[in-house]
């Protein structure tokens, strides 16, 4: 009989060990990060990361960097939701930047106004076909269907071609920006209706953001769909002899991280009140970093929804942390590769320490 030590309340080591939640891991470094700068502002520069330190406003904690932090996430998080589903049944998704930057030059297309200044809106892109000051249940509808069509391109051809899902959405990712750019022959398209411009305004992302995350985190959870994940991405082989529809699955979930990637693009022209083919350029990239650094396994089968979120606002404090250290601009960049790299170099990491502790 295999012996095992006993702890407090008669919990084997082991049994704490598997009770420990793999996000609290995540929340920790989370924690320790914000330390770092905290500690690095008091030394060096005499200021504080997370505390107002100024007279003139009231407060303890410094509200408009926490916003910033949240705020710059808070859009690429929503692709990181879709992303996180992607990569937890196995797969990868290379194309939701890009989707990002077509949905937006399309459904900003029938958001737009009629007039401007009392003027005809000079940007209208269907001035002439009347198709302006249309209610924002349509641009919405729209950008739907433009990452439901993606998403389902993208799921068919790895379902049913077979062809590795990095392949496939390489090829989406740029057939999408190239589609971005004929839209409107590479011009902006600009002066959304009010009730679009409200998507995005004031912290109306972060809300949107917040609450996709907890709608996914049950789904995940405690429904069917997402248990058939967990299993696909473990042993494909195995959910297939359980009698899981492997095909429709995986459809199904590249269309739901399509028409994520799609709310993205909504979210995102109606913040900025434009859209640009450019739109979405390297996003792809930090919601897999963020779904990783939140703990998602890229061998799949493993990870969740609350470890992406942390993992985005690690991305957002290392962000908004060189901003306070007033780093360049391209030194951001320099940092934000190696943090992808480090990311994927720490998940090898970790399935190898699994595999020696089996």
């Amino acid at each position: 009989m295999a012996q095992t030590s006993h702890g407090v309340g008669g919990l084997t080591y082991d049994a704490k060990k598997r009770a420990w939640p793999a996000e609290f891991n995540v929340f920790l470094a989370l924690v320790i990060l914000v330390v770092i700068f905290e500690l690095i502002g008091r030394i060096f520069l005499g200021d504080s990361f997370l505390f107002n330190t100024r007279s003139d406003v009231s407060g303890i904690f410094n509200e408009a960097r926490l916003q910033i932090i949240i705020l710059q996430v808070s859009i690429v998080g929503i692709i990181a939701i879709g992303v996180t589903q992607v990569i937890i049944c196995g797969g990868i998704d290379l194309s939701s930047g890009s989707i990002v930057g077509a949905t937006a030059m399309i459904a900003m297309s029938f958001a737009q106004v009629a007039t401007v200044n009392g003027n005809p809106n000079p940007k209208a892109m269907f001035l002439a076909q009347g198709w302006t000051d249309l209610p924002v249940i349509v641009p919405l509808l729209v950008a739907i269907g433009c990452g439901l069509l993606a998403g389902l391109v993208n799921g068919s051809l790895i379902a049913y071609t077979r062809i590795p899902p990095f392949i496939a959405t390489l090829g989406m990712m740029v057939t999408a920006r190239g589609i971005a750019k004929w839209w409107s022959k590479g011009q902006p398209i600009s002066f959304p209706t009010d009730s679009f411009a409200a998507i995005g305004k004031g912290l109306m992302p972060v809300i949107i953001f917040l609450s996709l995350a907890v709608l996914f985190q049950l789904i995940m959870t405690y429904t069917r769909y997402g248990k058939h994940c967990y299993a696909i991405g473990s042993n494909e082989d195995a959910a297939r002899m359980s009698g899981i529809k492997i095909a429709n699955h995986k459809i199904l979930v590249y269309v739901i991280a399509g028409i994520l990637a799609s709310l993205a693009a909504v979210v995102l022209s109606s913040k900025n009140l434009t859209a640009q083919a450019g739109m979405g350029v390297m996003y792809e990239l930090d919601a897999i970093a963020m779904a990783v650094i939140g703990g998602v396994s890229l061998s799949g089968g493993r990870g969740s929804i609350i470890g992406t979120v942390i993992g985005s606002l690690i991305f957002g404090v290392i962000i908004s942390g060189f901003t306070f250290l007033r780093l360049d601009a391209y030194y951001q960049e320099m940092v934000k590769g190696v943090i992808i790299v480090g990311a994927v170099v720490l998940d090898q990491w970790r399935q190898r320490l699994r595999a020696l502790r089996a």
